[in-house]
């Protein structure tokens, strides 16, 4: 029997393929068991006008057939099979693709989409056989036809192809298994359990079943009793052939089938989760490009504790045929914890199908999908407010990054999903803060610190607070970068720093006699200045302070909590940013007093200390970190 060359140009692809396109060897399986399904697709497909096939629906099957002896793995169909000419052209000349052919002549002819969801239509997936194995033999027999087929190529130098006997009709796919390596333990595709695993990973929803001899333990009685009288029993290994594919996944069947607790079960235990999820998203979309989904809000960060991994992701399908476990061109980031599957038939795939051609139907996809997120995220709201509270509390900062995402391009669609304490028992969300304004109120007032109870205790709240006008408290390093720098405003109304911020509320003749305070005392601001050290870039008297005797403001556009923020965040060359400190002293405290009249009396150095420990105070009062707490703790200690 003549060997038979691959042409040049296949030659040459075939050796690309076999080390470049695909990425993962383990996707071979996935590429044969397509192609077995392709070909029961087509003989189920002629069935429905030929009553000599003589097979029902039910009766097609794939079966594979792992042998350590002779190490090699047989996939097996029931399906159309091929020709001489037909297996020549297949399998001799890469890229040529009899699926596409069969699709290409069928579309049109027939409602019944679902039978010409075909998904191999490149004619090569194939050959990714050899990634695994150093020699293929392919046996079949087309329907109608009385002989079979063999061909057999051990890689790029070339094929046989010779008729041989074959009893039933359809495909015998074997490949010889290579020898392990030091990279690769080719062996272990010869194991029944990674074959199943396999199987469960990429073509768990292939329509046919998928059946293997599986091995089990069960107990007989071995008709002998006990000293009790009961039975003696034994364990003995029993092989039962069996489906290991689900076929129909649970995102295919309808409402009416499958409810949502089903669905809720299912997420759970394919994502180990022990808590429902907080929302469900289920589509069954046609149109431009058709597809149905099953999406979830998970109801916790469930972080792996065994992979570190607490991401969400959104499986991509094809037709029942996992193409990418976590697409990230599907949703933005700031959707990243979510979860579920996306199955399509519509999609492009590219020659390795673990990437796809162009993201045109990706986008279309993701735009629906990011709408359905949202408004099942904003029901959540309104009907179930504490569960709304603690996903915002889980998922929140993803939320709030992607406002600030591509220079703010996400910010309206986003900005109604953020909520903000105003009470350490209460969070609303900006809309909501603007219609509880009272008329008088001009602006939205915040404060920022490391934590609620801080922001709530800042002294610079009272005055805000004394009006009658509600705060929002800022907690986290990027809730003031996304109100100030990207949001800017709500509903007209600015946002104001309590702290940094004209608050509005002094008249001119009142900033006017502020001013002429501060000029008169600059004497004594100036000594405090030089007292507590360069940490400080001014000293000032206010009004803002009603019974507290000092705060620690700043000036300019980097805040404290900006600060803390760039000296932790991701950008390296923003980690030197500082905020300008400025200490406000309150004049009708008597703490001031005190200092004033040290001053007065020459007693510069109990001034000096007396300085140190207001502007401490100030620091600690805002989360600052104070740079000598043994001098402070002996700067208080004298004092008793």
């Amino acid at each position: 029997m003549a060997k038979k060359q691959f042409k040049a140009e296949s030659k040459r692809l075939l050796d690309l393929m076999i080390n470049s396109i695909y990425t993962n060897k383990e996707i071979f399986l996935r590429e044969i068991i397509s192609n077995a399904s392709d070909a029961i697709d087509k003989l189920c497909y002629l069935s429905l006008t030929d009553d000599s096939v003589g097979l029902n629906r039910d009766d097609f099957r794939i079966d594979i057939i792992p042998d350590k002896t002779s190490r090699t793995i047989t996939v097996r169909d029931n399906g159309i099979g091929m020709t001489m000419s037909e297996a020549e052209q297949n399998l001799g000349i890469i890229a040529k693709s009899g699926s596409l052919q069969f699709k290409n002549e069928m579309e049109g002819e027939t409602p019944e989409k679902e039978d010409l969801s075909i998904i191999g239509q490149f004619g090569v997936g194939f050959y990714s056989a050899f990634m695994v194995s150093d020699e293929v033999t392919v046996i079949t027999r087309k329907f109608g036809e009385t002989e079979g087929v063999r061909w057999n190529s051990k890689g790029t130098d070339g094929y046989t192809v010779s008729v041989c006997e074959k009893d039933t009709v359809g495909t015998d796919v074997i490949m010889h298994i290579k020898e392990d390596s030091d990279e690769e333990i080719y062996g272990s595709y010869l194991e029944v359990w990674k074959l199943k695993a396999l199987v469960k990973k990429y073509s768990d929803y292939v329509r046919w079943p998928i059946k293997m001899d599986i091995e089990h333990q069960e107990r007989f009685e071995t008709g002998e009793k006990n000293d009790d009288g009961s039975p003696k029993y034994e364990y003995k290994m029993v092989t039962e052939n069996e489906t290991v594919n689900s076929m129909v996944p649970i995102w295919q069947r309808s409402k009416s089938e499958v409810t949502d607790d089903d669905c809720i079960a299912w997420y759970k235990e394919k994502n180990r989760d022990r808590k429902d999820p907080c929302a469900l998203v289920r589509i069954n979309a046609e149109g431009a490009v058709s597809y149905k989904a099953m999406l979830f809000v998970p109801g916790e960060q469930n972080e792996n504790v065994f992979t570190g991994d607490n991401k969400g992701g959104i499986t991509l399908y094809s037709n029942g045929v996992m193409i990418m476990e976590k697409c990230d061109k599907l949703v933005h980031e700031y959707f990243d914890f979510v979860k579920g599957v996306v199955d399509s038939p519509d999609l492009s795939l590219n020659i390795s199908r673990e990437l796809l051609q162009h993201d045109r139907q990706l986008r279309i996809i993701g735009q629906n999908l990011e709408k359905r997120i949202k408004g099942e995220l904003e029901k959540l709201m309104r009907e179930d407010r504490p569960k709304y509270e603690e996903f915002f509390k889980n998922f929140g900062v993803s939320l709030k990054a992607g406002v600030c995402d591509e220079y703010g391009r996400y910010k309206d669609f986003l900005k109604d999903l953020l909520i903000f304490w105003t009470a350490e028992d209460k969070q609303i969300t900006l809309k909501e803060y603007v219609e509880n304004m009272p008329e008088s109120q001009k602006k939205i007032y915040y404060a920022t610190a490391d934590s609620l109870k801080r922001a709530i205790s800042l002294p610079q709240c009272e005055e805000v607070r004394r009006r009658g006008y509600e705060l929002i408290y800022l907690t986290n390093p990027l809730d003031e970068v996304v109100l100030t720098d990207y949001l800017r405003e709500q509903d007209g109304k600015v946002f104001c720093n309590v702290v940094t911020d004209d608050l509005g509320f002094e008249t001119d003749e009142e900033k006017k006699a502020a001013e002429e305070r501060n000029i008169e005392n600059k004497e004594l601001l100036d000594f405090v200045k030089e007292s507590v050290g360069e940490r400080i870039a001014k000293v000032k008297l206010s009004d803002r302070l009603s019974n507290r005797p000092c705060a620690l403001t700043t000036e300019g556009g980097i805040s404290l909590e900006m600060e803390r923020y760039f000296r932790y965040g991701p950008a390296e060359n923003m980690r030197d940013v500082r905020a300008t400190r400025v200490l406000e002293l309150n004049p009708s405290h008597r703490a001031f007093e005190v200092l004033r009249d040290a001053y007065s009396a020459g007693e510069k150095d109990k001034a000096a200390k007396l300085a140190k420990i207001l502007s401490t105070l100030a620091a600690l009062a805002v989360g600052d970190e104070v740079e000598d707490p043994a001098e402070f703790a002996d700067l208080v200690a004298e004092l008793f």
